[in-house]
């Protein structure tokens, strides 16, 4: 008797997981782009403008991590797991986009 994982067929599931990250991605580009717009409608003050610097380092940090997981995903039929050291990066990224977004409105 086989073991169920070695018949196994995804299907379209890593098709589904690349474009979520790949949506995910845009959105966080939006967001640091947003957030940059406000800070320079606003007048520019320093905390603010801290605030969008610090955005476009994060952003760019989840975007290494969504690049990684997006080509960890195109190239085989079973990709492998998401590691917990890039999943605790993307979410430290989602929580400092939130915090930078908030001190940039004020």
């Amino acid at each position: 008797m086989s073991s169920p994982d070695a018949a196994r067929d995804p299907g379209l599931q890593p098709e589904r997981t690349r474009l979520a990250w790949r949506r995910t991605t845009l959105s966080c580009t939006v967001a640091a782009v947003l957030a940059a717009k406000q800070a320079v409608h606003r007048g520019g003050s320093p905390l603010a403008l801290t605030a969008v610097t610090l955005s476009a380092l994060v952003w760019l940090g989840f975007l290494a991590v969504a690049h990684r997981r997006i080509q960890t995903l195109s190239g085989d039929a079973r990709p492998r797991v998401l590691g917990v050291r890039a999943a605790l990066g993307a979410v430290a990224c989602t929580v400092a986009l939130a915090c930078f977004a908030v001190v940039t409105l004020f």
